[in-house]
């Protein structure tokens, strides 16, 4: 009977051990266990084990905490005949409190401050410390163990006694501060007002307070499934929380009852090579190095080693490396670059021809540039004395210089003869030989004389939606919001006023019962830039490209009630401060669409936002609107060139604005200067010998336009800042024919226009 007593004390007593794991722990098992770690489902029996510590206020209980590791498939236990060898004990050395900071952050309760005191054990380099059935490298700096039920820590084999175990409250499992993060090597401190320890790491900056569940990461506030607490004199924290706040991953063994956390405390050197491109004998090359330490440690030494060079000689491939030793002497893996070297650069090759030696005056000099660059690389041209014709008798100098990208260059001279003998005049020259684009000079004070061109009118049903007002956005919103179906064209140019960066978007809302199908026709897109006169030019250039390869040919449905940005390239980069984005796009949809036009901070979600964002207001000066009939046809079905003639548009008397509303204040709007508008001019007769040239009336124009398909640019150079000037359009060959001009106005640009029609001399 007292045999039968004795064995059933013995289980119980066996039982009640194996219950008394750590909340990281389950109980000792052969068996592997996976999945996330679980705290122990009874902790009450810890204190056979150890005094449970108290947090300086009473605590409710808490959700089980996953640490932030995995639990590792463990090996068989070791036998329970193996013991962990004897470790001559260290004890917490007192210090007097007056002279001392408080453990952790705490005041210790008895004027004596614990610290993490290494033992006197050591491991020779290279070597390893074997403690019941554990083998730890002490080679690198790459392992922390931390011991289930005991203050004992091993790092990289060197025992260490902690200040105060790993302790469990309410399911959560502790451990000090001050000993993990002296163990793992980064920096700590101690706010007194705040009662805040400060860990930094590298450049993070961690603030664990007391009492409190929540701890802060460069101001990024993160929750612990526990609060901190002080328990005498120790700062104690939950083992997951300071694991992810200092980014070490750790594994579980419940058979040896140990946490091995992973140290990443070798720095890391990388480097790289500038310029891209390196010439033998020709680059200087610069190395420019990086350095981190998981631990914030300064460096104390760098290394090269390979082929490192300052200029390379000879072409081919050199292998450079390079170490960093930083103040724990820890040295980074070789970092290492294959650098290539080309050949050396050759400078490119000046030359051109003329089609001949000797010209009269005013004769046509026609130049070719037969110009080269040996790595077949493009080039910069600078003409110098280049002119159609000349006329000055006598010898002439013209100069070509050829620039590569790397700034060789060369110049070519040619001398031409001119005789006293004259062919053209200048106006003849300019009128009969300037390139489509280029300039040539009229008297701007005759042309508003010239008669106007006789034309019938028709439209095309696009609506028009104009979004230019405000042009510049002080604060985030909708910009215009208007419900269109069927042909919709959108001219949209607005600038960013504010100090951070944004994004514009064009976003579109089926608001129906069935879905909807959006297709883009053509459209064109520029910016972000500073110039709203450049954006302006290329976004209307893109689109006449567009009309031209079919480039912009899109579909999209949308379900019902389903909201998505179109016309995505409008977003891809954000606008800086100061910077404009101008889009002009054709659309067509089957079903009617609501189409907010929004400007937004650049990491904002604008579609999450757009119930929430206000309808900005005009600017009093820009136009805003929706307009019918935006495209309008001009067709000319008299002889055009017989006669010197205008077709003038965006005067608000020949060529009248539209008139529309402006949906957010349900007011009149009439669209000045018509921008937007597409004209698509129908020149059934164009003279032989006839020159078109685009003249501008209101000020400063840059935009380009298409003819008989081509896109011609408005100048090719520059801007048409004069009524006197003049860019070529077109000019007809000696016989009559149709000639058509697809045109709209381009964003940052003046009106009005003309387009003049005079008859060209005769040749010679």
């Amino acid at each position: 009977m007292n045999l039968k007593k004795m064995i059933l004390v013995a289980v119980l007593a066996v039982s009640q051990t194996a219950a008394a794991v750590p909340a990281f722990a389950v109980p000792v098992s052969t068996q592997s266990t996976t999945g996330n770690v679980a705290a122990a489902v009874n902790t009450t029996q810890m204190v056979a084990a150890q005094e449970e510590p108290s947090a300086t206020d009473p605590l409710p209980p808490l959700v089980t905490e996953a640490p932030a590791g995995t639990v590792t498939p463990t090996p068989t236990p070791v036998p329970a005949a193996t013991e962990v060898p004897a470790v001559p004990a260290a004890t917490a050395t007192p210090i007097p409190a007056v002279t001392q900071a408080p453990i952790d952050g705490a005041v210790s309760t008895d004027g004596a401050v614990p610290t993490a005191t290494p033992l006197p054990v050591s491991t020779p380099e290279g070597q390893t410390l074997t403690t019941s059935g554990l083998t730890t490298s002490a080679t690198g700096g790459g392992q922390l163990i931390l011991m289930m039920n005991s203050n004992k820590m091993y790092r990289n084999g060197t025992p260490y006694t902690a200040n105060q175990p790993m302790a469990v409250k309410n399911g959560v499992s502790y451990v000090s501060i001050r000993a993990m993060v002296e163990m793992v090597g980064v920096s700590y401190t101690y706010d007194y007002k705040t009662k805040e320890v400060i860990v930094t790491k590298g450049t993070s900056i961690m603030r664990f307070k007391t009492d409190s569940k929540i701890y802060t990461v460069n101001g990024a506030k993160n929750t612990m499934k526990g609060p901190a607490y002080q328990f005498k004199g120790t700062f104690m924290v939950p083992l997951t929380s300071i694991t992810y706040a200092l980014n070490i991953p750790y594994t579980v063994d419940n058979v040896q009852k140990r946490v091995i956390l992973t140290l990443n405390t070798k720095p890391t050197a990388s480097f790289t090579v500038q310029p891209t491109e390196i010439y033998a004998g020709q680059t200087t090359v610069n190395y420019v190095t990086s350095y981190s330490s998981p631990n914030g440690t300064p460096m104390a030494e760098e290394q090269w080693g390979g082929n490192k060079l300052d200029m390379y000689d000879q072409p081919g491939f050199y292998t450079v490396t390079y170490s960093v030793r930083d103040a724990n002497n820890l040295w980074s893996d070789p970092y290492s670059v294959t650098i290539q070297v080309l050949q050396p650069n050759q400078p490119p090759v000046a030359q051109f021809t003329t089609d001949k030696d000797e010209y009269k005056m005013g004769e046509p000099v026609i130049l070719t540039d037969t110009s080269y660059d040996p790595e077949y690389e493009e080039l910069t041209t600078t003409w110098s004395n280049r002119g159609l014709a000349y006329f000055n008798p006598g010898p002439t100098s013209i100069q070509l210089t050829v620039t590569d990208k790397h700034g060789l260059s060369s110049t070519f001279e040619k001398t031409i003869n001119i005789t006293s003998e004259q062919l053209y005049t200048q106006d003849e020259v300019a009128k009969l030989f300037t390139i489509p684009g280029d300039v040539l000079t009229f008297d701007g004070g005759l042309i508003p004389g010239l008669p106007n061109l006789p034309y019938n009118l028709s439209s095309d049903s696009y609506t028009l939606i104009r979004s230019n007002s405000p042009e510049t956005v002080n604060t985030e919103g909708v910009l215009y919001r208007e419900t269109s179906v069927g042909k919709t064209r959108f001219l949209v140019h607005h600038m960013n006023n504010m100090t951070t960066r944004q994004k514009l978007y064009v976003i579109a809302t089926n608001n129906g019962i069935y879905p909807a199908t959006i297709t883009t026709e053509y459209s064109g897109i520029a910016g972000p830039v500073t110039s709203p006169e450049y954006t302006g030019r290329i976004s209307i250039q893109k689109y006449y490209n567009s009309m031209i390869t079919g480039s912009s040919a899109s579909q999209i449905v949308l379900q019902p009630g389903q909201s998505v940005p179109i016309l995505t390239d409008l977003n891809k980069i954000a606008m800086k401060p100061k910077e404009v984005l101008s889009l002009s796009a054709d659309l067509i949809s089957d079903y009617p669409i609501l189409y907010n036009v929004v400007m937004v901070e650049q990491t904002k979600d604008p579609v999450a936002l757009l119930p929430t964002l206000p309808i900005l207001d005009r600017d009093g000066v820009h136009n805003r609107g929706t307009y019918p009939d935006s495209t309008r046809i001009i067709n000319v079905t008299d002889v055009v060139g017989t006669t010197q003639s205008k077709l003038i548009l965006g005067d608000n008397k020949n060529d009248l604005n539209l008139i529309g509303i402006d949906p957010m204040t349900g007011t009149e709007a009439s669209n000045s200067g018509n921008f937007g508008v597409l004209y698509k001019i129908v020149l059934d007769r164009v003279a032989a010998n006839t020159l078109i040239t685009f003249n501008p009336r209101g000020g400063n124009y840059l935009g380009s336009l298409l003819v008989n398909g081509t896109i011609v640019n408005l100048p090719n150079k520059g801007s048409l800042s004069s009524s006197d000037m003049n860019a070529v359009v077109f000019r007809t060959g000696e016989y009559e024919g149709p000639v058509d001009i697809t045109f709209s106005v381009a964003s940052g640009s003046n009106l009005p226009v003309n387009f003049v029609f005079t008859p060209l001399p005769a040749k010679k």
